[in-house]
């Protein structure tokens, strides 16, 4: 099977920049040591696990004092985070409550139906009718029994930006830590953690152009945290595990690259995004979710009704151009969208959205390709379908 010609689906997974993928060739023969061996092959790796781990606590904007964690990926973070509250706080009965959203990423979601069955109370801050979480609704469900409040920078369906700074502050008013999944932020809005005032922050690198398998976890100050590995001294104890020297070097060159170019990328992926929702607005019944909100540069969640998302995904796929209905992670749910639903969009629009995410590859000329492809994949599902 070829790949598609045409990639639009960048939420889910981005190509590996040129420069990341150089600067890691080194250490997969030449440079191979273990960075906790004493030995020279040993000390080299660990010479560039040190420069980079510097370098992220500059791109990141944290202190000397802050914790930067390598993980596997940005699951393993948020689970890292929600499981090192649980035994921290609810199974020791000092507080019970977690608050999160209705639209997270199921690394979250699903984690928190697990402490649920733990005996954990998960409640969930309503959405405004533009899918975002609001200071005020917060406020009103906070209480000195919330041991965490747990929202995404970014959504990974709409792109819809969530107020991080002025949420997290809510929950320091009552005590409680604040985790943000940061994954769909990087490369696309500045992420400044010396700001944002979160005490977790979990990201991965193939989100930015980095390679998979290797993401990380930012804690704040001496903020504590039960490790979700054990058996190694690595990462200060905090998680176990050999160091993946390649992928650490990838990673912080992805993030140098995106952080240096961040502002022009924007500029870029807003315009081309821009241009598709014009061209498909051109067709009647569209609804653009979150359209007027702040959101990504990069992502536009349409609903065309009367079309099933999963059709149009397939019809999209023959003319080689790849694009999703959600969250990869739960690709194989036929669920009706949570986001819609939370959102309260109406129920015969929650099997139709396609998301189109974009990245700073993407052509005019693609744009204008994939709206020519909608056009006609639309009109051809809309004369057989029964609900149009």
């Amino acid at each position: 099977m070829n790949n598609n010609d045409i990639y639009l689906d960048n939420n889910a997974t981005t190509r590996l920049c040129d420069e990341a993928y150089e600067a890691m060739q080194p250490y997969q023969q030449e440079y191979f040591g273990n960075p906790n061996s004493l030995h020279n092959t040993g000390r080299i790796a660990h010479r560039a696990l040190a420069q980079s781990m510097h370098e992220l606590y500059q791109l990141f904007g944290a202190e000397d004092r802050d914790d930067i964690i390598i993980t596997s990926c940005a699951t393993e973070g948020n689970n890292s985070v929600l499981m090192s509250v649980y035994y921290q706080f609810i199974h020791t009965g000092k507080k019970k409550r977690i608050l999160s959203t209705q639209v997270e990423h199921p690394s979250v979601a699903h984690t928190l139906e697990f402490l649920e069955s733990l005996g954990a109370v998960v409640e969930f801050i309503p959405v405004n009718e533009e899918g975002l979480v609001t200071p005020e609704a917060l406020r009103a469900m906070m209480s000195d029994d919330v041991a965490l409040v747990s929202v995404m920078w970014a959504n990974n369906e709409t792109g819809l930006l969530f107020p991080i700074k002025e949420l997290a502050s809510v929950a320091h008013e009552h005590g409680a830590l604040f985790h943000s999944d940061g994954v769909q932020a990087i490369g696309k809005t500045p992420v400044d953690l010396s700001d944002a005032g979160v005490d977790f922050f979990t990201f991965s690198a193939h989100k930015f152009h980095g390679p998979k398998g290797i993401g990380g976890l930012f804690i704040r100050g001496k903020t504590q945290f039960t490790p979700l590995f054990h058996g190694g001294a690595q990462m200060g104890g905090r998680r176990s595990g050999t160091v993946a020297i390649p992928l650490v070097v990838g990673m912080t060159v992805a993030l140098r690259v995106a952080v240096a170019n961040l502002e022009q990328n924007i500029i870029k992926m807003a315009h081309l995004r821009d241009k598709l929702e014009r061209g498909l607005l051109q067709l009647a019944d569209i609804t653009i979710v979150g359209k007027d909100s702040p959101r990504t540069p990069n992502t536009s969640l349409i609903s065309f009704k009367g079309v099933e998302g999963e059709a149009c995904l397939w019809d999209l796929n023959e003319r080689g151009i790849a694009a999703s209905t959600g969250s990869a992670c739960s690709s194989a749910d036929l669920q009706a969208n949570p986001t819609f639903r939370a959102m309260k969009i109406s129920a015969d629009l929650e099997h139709t959205g396609i998301r189109f995410s974009l990245c700073r590859y993407t052509t005019e000329e693609e744009i204008d390709r994939t709206i020519e492809a909608v056009h006609a994949i639309v009109a051809r599902l809309r004369e057989i379908s029964i609900a149009y």
